[in-house]
Formats: C-alpha cells, sequence, structure tokens
C-alpha cells in the first residue's frame, strides 16, 4: 500500500510539473515568395498539348524559335512528349540544334523526361536535315 501511495504521489507530482510548465515563446518570421517563373501563353499552351490555341499562336506571328524560361517551343514540345505540336513546330522552321539557358537541346529534354516519341521524331528530322546538307 505504502508503494502504491508513493507511485502516486510521484506521478500527481509530475502532472503538476507538466501542467504549470510555461511553454517557450519564439517569433516566427513571414516570408512573402514572389514567382520568377515566367512562360509565356505559347508554351504553356504546348505543356498542355493544346494543339488549337498553339496553331492560332502561330498564324499571329508567334515566334517558333522564341524563348520563353530560357528554353524554346520544341524544348517544351520535346519535354511534354506532345509530338504533333513538335511536328508543326518543325514543320514551323523551329530549331532543334538551340540551346537552353542550361545548355540543352530538345533531344536532352526529351531523353530526361522520357520522352521516347518525341526523342525519336527529333532524332528522324535532324538525320534528314544532315543528309540533305550532304547531298548539297
Amino acid at each position: 500500500m505504502k508503494k502504491t501511495i508513493i507511485i502516486s504521489a510521484i506521478a500527481l507530482c509530475f502532472s503538476i510539473v507538466s501542467v504549470n510548465a510555461t511553454p517557450l515563446t519564439s517569433t516566427v518570421e513571414t516570408y512573402e515568395t514572389v514567382a520568377a517563373l515566367k512562360v509565356n501563353s505559347f508554351c504553356v499552351s504546348i505543356a498542355k498539348g493544346d494543339i488549337e490555341t498553339v496553331k492560332k499562336l502561330i498564324i499571329r506571328g508567334e515566334d517558333v524559335n522564341e524563348k520563353s524560361n530560357g528554353m524554346t517551343p520544341v524544348m517544351y514540345a520535346a519535354k511534354f512528349n506532345r509530338t504533333e505540336i513538335l511536328k508543326l513546330l518543325i514543320s514551323q522552321g523551329a530549331d532543334l540544334k538551340a540551346k537552353s539557358d542550361k545548355g540543352m537541346t530538345a533531344a536532352k529534354y526529351a531523353e530526361l523526361h522520357g520522352a521516347k516519341d518525341a526523342a525519336v521524331i527529333i532524332k528522324k528530322t535532324l538525320s534528314e536535315a544532315k543528309k540533305a546538307k550532304k547531298r548539297k
């Protein structure tokens, strides 16, 4: 009985101490974040796979080689495996050898993102261009 009373008293002391404990106060700083990435609507349409909007923007004079956030439109098409858009951009004179601000080509983006269909199209187009150049 004595052990039970002693253990209960010790437990009661610990519970009182923890109830009366005061929390540490600390200041929390808040930070405002600002998005630094700016991708134009042309490249957003490519990434989403909206070929109709891409066609309309090309008709309105959108540059198929203009970089947006350091990447050209064919890089976005390659990265997201948008094969129909990729073919359209190539037919409109997109430069497959251009490099992004990170030093990568559309073929490299296709490879990194597992876009096998886009990689095949790019490789085939570059191969055909090389053969045509040799014939001249």
